[in-house]
């Protein structure tokens, strides 16, 4: 650890100014600055290793929604081991860990069949730059998992949806692609576009700073789930190379359109537009094929992560074979005349094809095969149960909040337009926020507002979570936080 922080961090006086500068009820603000203060202490190190390094780490990893009263409890907790459901921070405090990698850990962390693969390929080294001797077994499982026709290996999501489009646009002969608003398919500056009115006319524009215009010159961002969004992919059918897809959208849950992208299915085929699912969240998760099996939609490309590499960083690509041999030209054989026939387009990465990552991933792969839809099926059943019983809670309490879930992914429902704007100025952002540190404070990590089940956590451990949740709303009605 590195600390050179010398004076505390933990100071009443400084608190409570901070608060005094807030519009709070007088029971609001004792009750806060009580809470802040003792979250500090439990939390020390990490709160001192936040301020330690902040000269040194640009580090983006705070809570989404500044709220001004909570500035004494932005920093991320800092983890120091991790087994089965549970995560140990830096002080010592065990937590139910519901982050879960952000979806990779689907059997928990360090599970002792992905710990032997990854040790045994240890002992043989990492050897990059030459073929890995079992590449072919694990593209053949994947494919015969997500009923696919081929596949390449990338580092990250990102890589693999920028690998994705750029196929689409070089077997199509076009340059267009559409996104949805409020899905997220990684950083690459070619997807950060946001729709916007500009001069009495729908554009697209970048959704931050630093993102040329340019960029996303060639993006479509259209609202999900619509009608008029399959009108508006008819009526340029001919200009897109892909509709760019994220089956279901981790911040709307709420919405699993399955007729919408069945529609959506046919207008591609019929206009010669690559279909592409990000499956970075729902691949391996939902189903062993993925959101493609649970909507009965073959895509054209499939961009797959997470899950699949066992907890290293993996990327995969996997698609038609029209599709997939822009990347090497397609099939030949040995002993005849045959050659590549598809034109190419560019494709690298030092770490693809990494050999730790690909015996994390043939493990995960086999484990899957082995379990069939049996791992999957009883895991969303459960997490479903979860759901309903913290929503019957909600809705006796008369609370204004309510969850659901996709599968084993659970999260928030937000009313009406569901915009970035509307979840961070409506007064429900801050009692989440609160809520989000209470149970943080009773040993229970969220992803957000939402989070995963693995199929480590126990009917012990989400009976606690349910506990807890009650705990902390009791001790937020005290601090007249909730009505």
């Amino acid at each position: 650890m590195f600390i050179t922080q010398k004076e505390s961090l933990i100071d009443t006086q400084k608190i409570s100014k901070i608060l005094a500068n807030v519009e709070l009820t007088t029971r609001q603000r004792k009750y806060l600055e009580n809470f802040i203060i003792r979250y500090n202490q439990k939390t020390k190190t990490s709160k001192q290793l936040a301020q330690a390094n902040r000269s040194y780490l640009a580090d983006n990893k705070t809570f989404a929604n500044f709220h001004l009263p909570l500035k004494e409890i932005y920093y991320p907790i800092v983890t120091k081991r991790s087994a089965g459901c549970k995560i140990w921070d830096v002080d010592g405090n065990e937590y139910i860990d519901l982050v879960m990698g952000f979806g990779i850990n689907l059997f928990g962390h360090n599970p002792p069949f992905i710990k032997e693969a990854l040790t045994a390929q240890i002992e043989k080294g990492i050897q990059l730059g030459s073929q890995p001797e079992i590449i072919g077994e694990v593209a053949q499982l994947i494919c015969e998992l997500t009923k696919m026709e081929r596949v390449a290996f990338s580092n990250t999501g990102t890589e693999a949806i920028m690998t994705a489009i750029r196929m689409a646009r070089t077997v199509t002969g076009r340059n267009k692609i559409v996104i949805f608003s409020n899905s997220y398919h990684g950083h690459f500056d070619g997807t950060l576009g946001k729709a916007e009115i500009v001069d009495n006319n729908l554009q697209s524009v970048p959704i931050g700073a630093g993102i040329p215009p340019n960029f996303v010159a060639d993006i479509l961002v259209l609202k999900y789930g619509e009608q008029e969004s399959l009108d508006a992919i008819a009526n340029q059918a001919q200009e897109l190379a892909a509709v760019l897809v994220e089956p279901v959208q981790k911040e709307n849950l709420d919405l699993q359109p399955q007729a919408f992208l069945q529609q959506l299915r046919k207008l591609t085929k019929e206009s010669g537009i690559a279909l592409i699912f990000d499956e970075m969240v729902t691949g391996f998760r939902i189903h062993p094929g993925g959101a493609q099996a649970w909507f009965d939609i073959e895509a054209d490309i499939a961009a797959y992560g997470k899950i699949v590499g066992g907890g290293i960083a993996i990327g995969i690509i996997a698609g038609k074979a029209n599709f997939m041999d822009a990347i090497d030209g397609g099939v030949w054989h040995y002993g005849d005349l045959s050659s590549p026939h598809q034109k190419t387009t560019y494709f690298a990465g030092t770490y693809c094809k990494h050999p730790l990552a690909l015996a994390g991933a043939k493990a995960v792969l086999e484990y899957l095969k082995a379990q069939g839809y049996t791992l999957q099926n009883e895991l969303n059943q459960r997490t479903t149960k979860f759901v309903k019983t913290l929503n019957t809670y909600f809705e006796q309490e008369g609370l204004p909040i309510q969850i659901t879930n996709f599968g084993s992914l659970f999260g928030p429902v937000y009313s009406e337009s569901n915009s970035e704007e509307d979840k961070e100025n409506s007064e429900i952002s801050l009692v989440y926020d609160l809520l989000y540190y209470h149970l943080l404070d009773s040993g229970v990590m969220l992803r957000g507002n939402g989070g995963f089940l693995s199929t480590a956590h126990t009917d012990e451990d989400i009976n606690y979570i349910i506990q807890a949740v009650k705990n902390s709303v009791s001790k937020l009605r005290e601090g007249e936080f909730l009505p």
